[in-house]
């Protein structure tokens, strides 16, 4: 008797959007315009016309492979090419459009962009980039309120003139999806390739109850930008399994973002932590009306104090980590049953912890005398490695970031608890080195943050004449607050040595972040280098 064998179905994009177009076709997507208007769409229509982008770029000249680049806010168009660019056998590129004009230049030309759609909004910002990014032949302009001058071409006039007829090209699961790039905390900003395979897989895992938990039931609004890492995958996500999506374009402030959580009833959004900031400080003074059981994520760190703030105004907090190297869903932190009867202080200490990995991840932490215990205090690097982690950069760049066994090196400092969890106590980057010892940043960092009058805080290594390195204490204070240096101090005293207490304190009225919501602490450091000492 001959062995059965199971079906060989590619995992390409094309599931999704069949299955989006088909039985999920009614679903809504609401997006939010510049002029603050609603607009109204299905999966369905949105199916339709990113099956008549892929045939205008295809008839375009775009070939298998090519890159074509989106600069563009969260909205129902942009949806379009997440599937439309892919289905053409392109490769989906979204630019940064919080980046430098010259930057998003450089990565636009890096990637070799052939054709870049445009929101109107943003052509101000894409002609200061166009004349350093000469690779680019056509561009397109999305939401266009007049016709776009010559030789730029406007986005409906472009799906109209698609023919039905112009056949789109057999895809292979992998074959080049989407292209991200890093955020260039440390040198230059590097590609990163997703394939239909690594994205189908990041996708299902993403919904999954223990990882971030999309459904049909639910209603999402992705506040974190499609241009950082795919929005976290979960425009993918939604699509999957059905959830109808809100965008908020670009209206990010606390306001707005309230407007559509209410008027909307989203049960899930995503975002980084100074997006929840802003909403915990607007839901304190004027508390407004959500969906039951509404839920967040945060990404790109939580403190102890955020989750706690937002429990009491009876909204859940999940915290996540990734990167654009991991697709990026890599921890996600939720507290299993066994443990949930725990005391308050140990279940909210756990959940500022980044988390397990979900299925298919795989991560250590390993310093110079190999794994770590789980005694939640010897640190080493955290490495990761699954199926949607990028295996190299698109140029070959700094092949020692992989060890010889597949695991993506981080760069992050992790410590793993006994229950597994893992904690990121600093970048490497970021570790004070004081008198041949070192100091976590992030730790001293979260700590603070549980200070009812701090509302963000950067802790930084400034040369000192004697211990090479001390630490300071950049902090922002809630509005109407006030708080000494020797307040905060105190405050953290009794949670660390008295070697790892800040030095100094200053006060700011912000903390310098990249583009995409990350401390940029590179800038502090440049501004304090020349921090005098009492």
């Amino acid at each position: 008797m001959s062995e059965a064998t199971m079906m060989s179905v590619p995992l390409t994009l094309e599931r999704i959007v069949e299955r989006a177009a088909g039985r999920l076709g009614h679903v809504e997507v609401v997006s939010r315009r510049p002029d603050r208007s609603l607009h109204r769409t299905t999966y369905g229509k949105v199916a339709e016309r990113a099956r008549r982008l892929a045939r205008a770029l295809v008839a375009a000249g775009v070939k298998k492979g090519d890159r074509v680049g989106t600069l563009m806010w969260n909205h129902a168009e942009h949806l379009e090419a997440y599937f439309g660019i892919p289905l053409a056998g392109a490769v989906l590129h979204t630019l940064n459009l919080r980046l430098h004009p010259d930057e998003i230049a450089y990565i636009a030309s890096d990637a070799g962009d052939v054709l870049v759609l445009v929101d109107e909004v943003l052509l101000p910002l894409w002609e200061k980039v166009a004349p350093r990014a000469s690779g680019v032949r056509q561009v397109i302009v999305v939401g266009a309120s007049k016709p776009p001058a010559a030789p730029m071409l406007d986005y409906e006039a472009f799906l109209a003139g698609a023919d039905d007829a112009t056949p789109l090209p057999t895809l292979d699961e992998n074959d080049a999806l989407g292209s991200c790039y890093t955020s260039g905390t440390t040198g230059r900003p590097k590609g990163v390739i997703y394939t239909h395979r690594s994205t189908l897989l990041h996708t299902l895992v993403t919904a999954l109850p223990d990882s971030l938990d999309v459904s049909r039931d639910d209603t999402l609004l992705p506040v974190v930008p499609m241009f950082h890492v795919n929005a976290w995958g979960l425009p993918y996500a939604a699509a999957m399994v059905g959830a109808k999506l809100v965008f908020p374009g670009p209206h990010l402030d606390p306001t707005s973002l309230l407007e559509l959580m209410e008027g909307e009833q989203v049960t899930i959004a995503a975002g980084v932590p100074t997006i929840w900031l802003g909403i915990r400080d607007a839901l304190e003074k004027q508390p407004r009306k959500l969906a039951s059981g509404v839920r967040m994520v945060v990404g790109g760190g939580g403190a102890e104090q955020l989750i706690r703030d937002f429990d009491r105004l009876g909204l859940r907090l999940i915290h996540a980590w990734g990167m654009t190297e991991t697709s990026p869903v890599g921890l996600v932190s939720r507290v299993p049953p066994e443990l949930a009867g725990k005391p308050d202080d140990f279940t909210y200490q756990l959940r500022a912890r980044q988390g397990v990995p979900p299925p298919l991840v795989e991560v250590r932490v390993r310093n110079e005398a190999g794994e770590v215990p789980g005694d939640a205090r010897t640190s080493g690097e955290l490495q990761v490695r699954a199926p949607w982690v990028a295996a190299r950069y698109a140029d070959g760049a700094t092949p020692e970031r992989w060890t010889d066994d597949g695991f993506f090196r981080t760069g992050d400092v992790a410590t793993v608890c006994p229950h597994g969890f893992v904690a990121l106590t600093d970048r490497v980057a970021d570790l004070i080195k004081s008198g041949g010892e070192w100091i976590a940043s992030q730790q001293l960092e979260s700590a603070l943050m549980a200070h009812p009058a701090v509302q963000e805080v950067a802790v930084i290594g400034v040369p000192h004449p004697k211990w090479s390195e001390r630490p300071l204490a950049v902090v922002v204070l809630r509005q109407g607050q006030q708080a000494s240096p020797d307040e905060l101090r105190t405050f953290v005293a009794d949670k660390f040595a008295k070697f790892w207490l800040p030095d100094a304190f200053v006060f700011a009225e912000s903390i310098p972040r990249t583009s995409t919501g990350k401390m940029k602490k590179t800038d502090l450091r440049a501004q304090y280098k020349d921090w005098a000492w009492a």
